[in-house]
């Protein structure tokens, strides 16, 4: 099904004010080990990094990351 126009454009804004990209370069290999591990937790390779990345600041910070977003794809 087709995205209104309306939606589009909400959308757009939505990852304009509240996202930022974080371009992540990986080896072809790194990436597979990646894929297959998230795959296996029954997730999408953007939620598993976020995942890690919220569990590694928690554990250097010795305190509560804020929760990621769900993923849009």
């Amino acid at each position: 099904m087709a995205l209104s126009e309306q939606r589009k454009e909400y959308l757009y804004d939505y990852q304009k004010t509240k996202l930022k990209r974080i371009p992540l370069d990986v080896p072809k290999e790194k990436y597979e080990q990646i894929k297959a591990a998230a795959d296996a937790a029954g997730e999408k390779v953007n939620g598993y990094i976020k995942k890690a990345v919220d569990e590694r600041m928690e554990r250097d910070n010795g305190q509560q990351a804020p929760a990621s977003e769900p993923d849009k794809e």
